[in-house]
């Protein structure tokens, strides 16, 4: 193996690719905005590994959202996911939890850095366009729950 070669190696081996699951949501498709969200997350590096157009049903978003069923802000939320079509997809990349959280911005819209997704392109905080996994074991549950043929 050359210096090269060996030095890239160590590189990769450097890197931790990790996934994570993005819902970009009902608002964020009838707006016309899936592209301009699944760019940022490609201008970032980040890879595509999964990506589907589909609605969310009561028992997915129960699943979904488990840890949240009896707190005041589920039922208005659950109808929000379940609204109308939403895509969800797996991303991976070095630290892409970290990083697709970095992207999103803070959950409140109108509080977000501009230059985030949340910061740039929305007013609200329940229509806040993407969910982002928020842990790499969060990350593994979700994808488990949208995409079961890559657990």
């Amino acid at each position: 193996m050359t210096e090269r070669a060996g030095a890239e190696a160590s590189e990769r081996g450097s890197t931790v690719c990790e996934r994570t699951l993005v819902l970009v949501k009902p608002d964020a498709v009838r707006r016309g905005l899936v592209g301009e969200v699944v760019r940022r997350f490609e201008r970032k590096g980040l890879r595509i590994e999964a990506m589907v157009l589909r609605s969310m049903n009561v028992e997915l978003a129960d699943r979904h959202y488990a840890e949240h069923l009896d707190k005041p802000f589920y039922p208005p939320l659950r109808d929000f996911m379940t609204s109308g079509p939403l895509v969800a997809m797996v991303l991976a990349g070095d630290q892409a939890v970290e990083v697709t959280r970095l992207l999103t911005g803070m959950t409140d819209g109108r509080k977000a850095a501009p230059g985030t997704i949340r910061g740039d392109l929305a007013l609200s905080n329940r229509e806040n366009l993407v969910h982002a996994s928020d842990s790499a074991d969060s990350a593994k549950r979700e994808i488990a729950l949208w995409f079961p043929e890559l657990t």
